[in-house]
């Protein structure tokens, strides 16, 4: 599955996801106010079931997901260059998890309820979950 993100200037990025060819690298934008699509630069890692988070700064921080093994990788996009970089990884692969960003700019990774992770710092770092966690469905 591909990820969706609504970007500030009102255009939505779409990334990876799979299709015919198997799991994709690609990434387009759709313009809704000219209802266009056009290219953007490519993900460095064919990725499917990522979680898309648009942070404060307007960029957007891809995380996780599969392309035949778990990713713990990680890739920023730049709208105002239409190109990613490697912000760092996650400490542990993920797939299935969610992320959300918090209040002070960081972005929560949780998933298999498990561990979460914080971004941004050097590196993701995977931290114990905290006590009274809810249970593993």
């Amino acid at each position: 599955m591909h990820s969706a993100t609504l970007l500030p200037n009102g255009k939505v990025l779409i990334a990876g996801g799979v299709g015919n060819s198997g799991y994709l690298v690609s990434a387009v934008l759709y313009d809704p106010a000219t209802n266009t699509w056009s290219a953007t630069g490519s993900l460095a890692t064919a990725r499917n079931f990522h979680t898309a988070t648009l942070l404060p700064n307007g960029k957007v921080l891809v995380a996780g997901g599969y392309n035949d093994s778990f990713l713990a990788s990680a890739e920023l996009y730049d709208p105002a260059t239409e190109t990613w970089s490697a912000p760092g990884g996650l400490a542990t692969a993920r797939i299935y998890h969610s992320a959300t960003l918090l209040p002070n700019g960081q972005v929560l990774i949780v998933g298999e309820a498990t561990a979460t992770a914080l971004w941004p710092v050097p590196n993701f770092t995977t931290r114990p979950p905290p006590a009274g966690r809810p249970p593993a469905v």
